[in-house]
């Protein structure tokens, strides 16, 4: 439990909706998302023999229109909104205030308390974030959320997540395989689970050596979990869930 406490997040959860949403006849349709981490015992096998478990930082959430992630541009450095602390620290908050009010964006929010807890903060194997959203056809969903055991990593979409088809039908389903491990470009890489200035065992939110390089997808000397090995993203309209029962 010392890896948890060693965590520290201050996260604001927020669910604040900007312009006049897109609306169908029958209004916004609301979705469960789900962000489970799935792995078991510690998975990550260190070069000192040791292990340590895999952990997900709170996960920042944004309906939106647009062809486009909102949240980082591939290739781009960092723009300095708030995706640095996002992953460096695991802290979603300034990112979603950034984002708030920005062209193409319904609504952002955050989610940090794990279900079935009462005490904020990441989610440890065997514990998921479970939270609710609304939108309508047209509209998409982006994520983002630090693994925890690193540097500047964090786990996103490749592309916005459609939450209808071409019909307008709500989607449902596993939405995992969607999802990548990012390097923010703000800080150097160190071996995940081991390195001093990574979230769970750095003395300040901005030690480490920093580095501006464009935001892209991992490509180290350093070894990393399989995303659907670890965690698992499901995505479920509410009056289908309701309906099931």
């Amino acid at each position: 439990m010392s890896l948890v406490r060693a965590i520290s997040f201050s996260v604001a959860v927020l669910a604040v909706a900007h312009g006049a949403a897109a609306q169908s006849s029958t209004g916004p349709t609301k979705f469960t998302i789900k962000v489970d981490n799935i792995s078991k015992g510690e998975v990550l096998k260190l070069s000192n023999g040791k292990t340590a478990p895999f952990v997900s930082a709170p996960v920042l959430w944004v309906i939106h229109s647009g062809a486009a992630n909102p949240i980082f541009t591939g290739g781009q450095p960092d723009a300095g909104k708030g995706l640095e602390t996002l992953a460096e620290t695991g802290n979603p908050a300034p990112l979603a205030k950034s984002l708030t009010g920005a062209k193409g964006i319904v609504s952002v929010g955050a989610e940090d308390l794990p279900v079935a807890t009462t005490t904020h903060g990441p989610i440890v194997p065997g514990q998921g974030y479970q939270f609710e959203i609304s939108a309508a056809p047209g509209q998409t969903l982006s994520l983002a959320w630090m693994f925890g055991q690193s540097n500047d990593l964090f786990y996103s979409n490749d592309r916005p997540i459609a939450l209808f088809d071409a019909a307008g039908k709500p989607n449902s389903g596993d939405m995992t395989l969607q999802l990548s491990l990012w390097d923010a470009g703000t800080e150097v890489n160190e071996e995940p689970g081991l390195g001093p200035n990574q979230g769970p065992r750095q003395k300040t939110p901005d030690a480490g050596v920093a580095e501006r390089k464009g935001v892209a997808h991992v490509s180290d000397r350093f070894s990393y979990p399989r995303t659907p090995d670890v965690l698992r993203l499901s995505i479920t309209p509410v009056g289908d869930a309701m309906s099931s029962k």
